[in-house]
Formats: structure tokens, C-alpha cells, sequence
């Protein structure tokens, strides 16, 4: 690969990813509390993007790929690994805000680690070979599988209050946050090849970068159309969980009063 083709898709991916970064990050919302948790949202995407700006960047001025291309897999599986879950937790806490906790966070940094770590020690330590290159498929392997977990996940949650909505809502409200699921599938699409393109021939690589572009644009477009209508779709989410909660309650005191007043017949 030409690496002048290589250094101009990384110019035009850069600047767009640094530009939707910082703004997810920075951009102010309305002074309402409701809109807290889509501020959190935001900025775990802001986090991410930057994140793979990051690696961008390395690529763009070290050129770490035509230098040592084990440090450059390496880098790339580890940046995809963290990413996976800053975008499924971006996402998913759209729809449920109690999606992060302290336990869910400390699993996945240390599922992030010891990722990382396996794979340094099969890239760097591991005598070229095939023992290296069937460790390196599993490994490839644990990365889409742990996309396809969150992609999951993420799609329960979404399908969860899209029945909420319909079951309690006359208007098409779920139509607001049809996006999730558009871009889920893409993201799985685009997430998924990422850690497959990462062993692309070289001459390759640039189709590859060029084809986050649209992605990421598409992401930024959702987010700002997004923030006009999440209050709505925030209220109403709030309303029909509250209902289903109190249906809930309702089942459950019928069946308690239905147990209390049958009547029990003992034989003597």
C-alpha cells in the first residue's frame, strides 16, 4: 500500500473524529436535570471517539504499522475492546439510566486488561508461527464475541422499552429512538469488521478507515436530532415504567388475595 493514500484517509478521518469528540464532550445541553443522563451518554461516546482518534493519530504520525506491525495489532484489538463497551454503555444507558454501576464497570476494565494483556504477551512474547496465529484467532474470536454480548444487551434493552412504549402509549413514541437500533446493527456491522480488518493486508487498510467516516457522522446527526426529542421520549419512558411497575403490583396483590381467601380443607 501506498502510504501517502494510507496518510490521507487518516487526514480526513481525524479531523471529523476530533471535531465530534470534543463536541460530544464539551457541547453544553438544557439546565434541566432530566437531561443529565443523556450529558453522561454523550460524553462516554465522546470518550470513545476520542479514544480511537487516539489510535488514529498514533498510526498518522508514528506510522507504527509499517514500523512493527505486532504493536500495531496489538494496539488496535486493545482500542477495540475498551470502545466495544464505552459504545454499548453510551447507548444503553440512553435507555436504562441505572445501566452503569461500580460492578459492572470493574468487570469490564478488568475484562479490558486482561485482554490486553494476553494479547501482548501473544504478539510480542510468542515466537512467530502457527501456535501464535490460532492463539491470535481465539483472541480475535473473544473480541467479536464480546461485541455480539453487548450488541445483545444493548437490543434487550431497547426492545424492553419499545414495548413499554407500545404497551402504554397510544403515540408513536418508539419511532424517536428507532436510531438505537439502526445504529446498533451498524455499529456491530462496523464494530465486528474493525477487529476482523485489523489483519486486512496493508493495501486495504485504507477502505477500512474511510469507511468509519459516514459512521461517525451518522452518530453525531443522531445525537444532535436526538437531544430534541429526549425529554419526551424521557418523560414518557419514565411514565410507562412506572405503569408497568404498578401492574406489576397489581398482579401480585390479586394473586395474594386470591391465596388468602381459598379456603383450606384438612382431612381427619
Amino acid at each position: 500500500m501506498e502510504p501517502s493514500i494510507y496518510s490521507y484517509s487518516l487526514c480526513i478521518a481525524l479531523p471529523l473524529m476530533l471535531f465530534f469528540g470534543f463536541y460530544f464532550l464539551l457541547a453544553p445541553t438544557p439546565e434541566k436535570a432530566i437531561f443529565n443522563n443523556y450529558l453522561r451518554s454523550r460524553r462516554i461516546m465522546g470518550v470513545a471517539i476520542l479514544l480511537l482518534a487516539a489510535n488514529y493519530s498514533v498510526h498518522f504520525f508514528f506510522g507504527i504499522r509499517f514500523k512493527n506491525t505486532d504493536a500495531a495489532i496489538l494496539m488496535n484489538l486493545s482500542t477495540y475492546f475498551l470502545c466495544y463497551w464505552l459504545f454499548s454503555s453510551g447507548l444503553t444507558t440512553l435507555l436504562d439510566r441505572f445501566y452503569i454501576t461500580k460492578c459492572r464497570l470493574r468487570t469490564h476494565i478488568c475484562l479490558w486488561i486482561l485482554f490486553s494483556i494476553l494479547s501482548g504477551i501473544v504478539l510480542l512474547l510468542l515466537p512467530k508461527g502457527g501456535l501464535q496465529t490460532t492463539v491470535m484467532f481465539a483472541l480475535a474470536a473473544w473480541l467479536v464475541i464480546y461485541g455480539l454480548f453487548l450488541t445483545r444487551r444493548l437490543l434487550r434493552a431497547y426492545h424492553r422499552v419499545i414495548r413499554i412504549f407500545d404497551d402504554t402509549r397510544a403515540d408513536d413514541i418508539g419511532a424517536y429512538i428507532k436510531w438505537l437500533s439502526i445504529f446498533t446493527y451498524w455499529a456491530v456491522t462496523f464494530g465486528v469488521g474493525c477487529g476482523l480488518l485489523t489483519f486486512l493486508p496493508d493495501e486495504y487498510i485504507y477502505i477500512w478507515i474511510l469507511s468509519s467516516v459516514p459512521f461517525y457522522i451518522y452518530l453525531f446527526l443522531c445525537y444532535l436530532n436526538y437531544l430534541l426529542f429526549y425529554e419526551q421520549v424521557e418523560n414518557a419512558m419514565e411514565d410507562g415504567m412506572t405503569s408497568e411497575e404498578e401492574d406489576l403490583c397489581d398482579t401480585t396483590n390479586r394473586e395474594q388475595a386470591q391465596r388468602q381467601d381459598t379456603p383450606f380443607f384438612h382431612a381427619e
